[in-house]
């Protein structure tokens, strides 16, 4: 069986028309596989986030192809693509996106009722999910009650209801200072590596190159750099 999640070819994507056209992605090509945790690195406006979008089943691609999983996302409608990030794709944010009225188990739950999971098997779930990120004592508390980091594990957590094989992060350690936003890079490591799926981090924090398994560096929105299995310990 194949290791490989996502696969970029030659693809472009080209906000607006005529003399507004921004080519915010130019002919990149990247293959992310099951096991790794990849940064993707760059400056403002490069088109990191694009890129993330693309590979998120957000946005489709002005030219080239994307396969996931060894699928064609090239051509499917609105729903079909909806329907492969809830079954695939988990996504952490910055903001942490959580509801301020739920407390930990309630968000987790609900990511798995959104993906059709009973309500017995959510109540079993959920708790486990937490308790592997590390919030096994905080279940119970509100956004408001949780540190930034813990909130970030909540947030984690959520994108791992219904066990997702790819896991994408735009800037997710962006708002927690040093200590804990390294630590939340190791924990998406060790799911890359301990559960074999494909994690991506878009982000321009050094802490996130430095126990990525590989970096790619995009500059006015092409690939400027490439590094392979930096940290195959």
């Amino acid at each position: 069986m194949s290791d490989l999640a996502l696969d970029l070819r030659k693809v472009s994507l080209v906000y607006g028309g005529g003399d507004n056209a921004v080519r915010a992605v130019d002919g990149v090509d990247i293959a992310i596989r099951k096991g790794e945790m990849t940064a993707v690195m760059g400056p403002s406006g490069s088109g990191k986030t694009s890129v993330l979008m693309m590979m998120g089943c957000l946005l489709h691609p002005t030219e080239g192809t994307i396969g996931l999983l060894g699928r064609s996302v090239c051509g499917l409608d609105q729903n079909a693509m909806a329907r492969l990030r809830l079954a695939h794709i988990g996504f952490i944010y910055q903001s942490y996106n959580l509801f301020p009225a739920l407390s930990a188990l309630e968000t987790v739950r609900l990511a798995l009722d959104l993906k059709g999971w009973a309500q017995a098997d959510a109540r079993a779930e959920a708790p486990r999910l937490l308790a592997s990120v590390g919030l096994a004592d905080r279940m119970n508390n509100r956004p408001g009650q949780l540190s930034g980091g813990q909130k970030q594990r909540v947030a984690i957590a959520r994108a791992l209801a219904g066990n997702p094989e790819i896991i994408l992060g735009d800037e997710p350690t962006a708002a927690l200072d040093s200590h804990t936003g390294r630590a939340v890079v190791e924990l998406l490591r060790d799911l890359a590596r301990r559960e074999g799926r494909a994690v991506v981090v878009v982000t321009h924090d050094s802490r996130v190159g430095e126990v990525a398994d590989r970096v790619i560096s995009i500059v006015d929105g092409r690939i400027q750099s490439l590094e392979e299995e930096r940290h195959k310990w």
